[in-house]
């Protein structure tokens, strides 16, 4: 399964794709950040965003976006442009169908290093271990989305499976199955937010 993560921002939206499923190695498809100037206006600015992630929408073809849910902070002018940059993103992954899925920043804290409260640099840590890189994706926004990628490829559970089952019909050209039967038990991620044995090894 392959997910496009979004950190989103104004001036720094983080853009990181994850290839991999659960309990197996994963890997890193592209990662990197869509800036604008903060002198320009919100019309400009979350034009540029959009554009930006059209083009890795394009070039990655995701089976499915994993997008930071914007949550309270006291700068209330800083909350409202990542919320703005966010729904670019949600609008965008659903003008093509693709699933989107929201994360709150505790939440892959944990997926990524069994820590909700973890800081930037030990998400940074484990994203690098975890993709088996050379060195830490910078500046942070782009290791934090990388973050939500994993973490939702880890935690998306039935949704993940009939991503990829979307994702094998489209590259066979045949009919996907049905989500699956009634009551069917989604696939389990690996325990505490941890990769299971052999993951990032």
């Amino acid at each position: 399964m392959r997910v496009l993560g979004v950190d989103p921002g104004l001036t720094r939206c983080g853009l990181g794709a994850v290839e991999g499923r659960a309990g197996a190695p994963l890997s890193l498809v592209k990662v990197g950040v869509a800036r604008t100037p903060a002198d320009e206006g919100i019309g400009e600015r979350l034009v540029a965003i959009e554009a930006e992630i059209e083009r890795w929408l394009d070039e990655i073809k995701p089976d499915a976006v994993a997008v930071e849910r914007v949550f309270s902070q006291s700068n209330l002018r800083t909350v409202m442009g990542t919320a703005q940059a966010s729904a670019v993103a949600i609008v965008c992954a659903a003008r093509r169908g693709l699933p989107v899925a929201l994360h709150t920043p505790s939440e892959v804290k944990a997926a990524i290093t069994g820590f909700g409260n973890a800081d930037k640099a030990q998400v940074g840590t484990m994203v690098t271990r975890l993709l088996r890189l050379d060195a830490m994706p910078k500046p942070a926004d782009a290791a934090d989305a990388l973050a939500l990628a994993i973490c939702h490829i880890w935690r998306g559970g039935a949704q993940n499976r009939l991503a990829d089952a979307l994702a094998k019909a489209r590259s066979t050209g045949t009919r996907p199955p049905s989500a699956g039967p009634r009551g069917a038990r989604p696939a389990a991620a690996p325990p505490s937010g941890l990769p299971a044995k052999g993951v990032g090894q």
